[in-house]
């Protein structure tokens, strides 16, 4: 069993930061790619941004550069620090790890979720 937890979420003002961060656990023998996406009501899950194991980083173009994913492999987690943030950028953000495990079967796991709210 895999558990993917996200915290840092919550209510900032439009140009503000927030710092998400997502922790993975359980039965696994490694992580490959890790990711944040996110869902805004009414809206499809878009990716934000995602890791490769060994480091190389990937954007969607409307991060323009205001967001940094990071990842602690001796930890098992993944960052995604979200600066001068805009109202569009409220949604629920998720965290998504690619897993193997101890008989050789990749698989993805998801965290729950957190929300995002970006209001003045």
């Amino acid at each position: 069993q895999v558990q993917v937890m996200e915290s840092g979420g919550g209510l900032v003002q439009p140009g503000g930061s927030l710092k998400l961060s997502c922790v993975v656990s359980g039965d696994f023998v490694s992580i490959n790619t890790m990711a944040w996406y996110r869902q805004a009501p009414g809206e499809q899950r878009e990716l934000v941004a995602r890791v490769s194991a060994g480091g190389t980083t990937t954007y969607a173009d409307f991060v323009q550069g205001r967001f940094t994913i990071s990842r602690d492999n001796t930890k098992n987690t993944v960052n995604l620090q979200m600066n001068n943030l805009k109202p569009e950028d409220t949604a629920e953000y998720s965290c998504n790890a690619g897993l193997m495990s101890s008989v050789g079967v990749a698989f993805w796991s998801w965290g729950p979720g957190t929300q995002v709210t970006v209001s003045s």
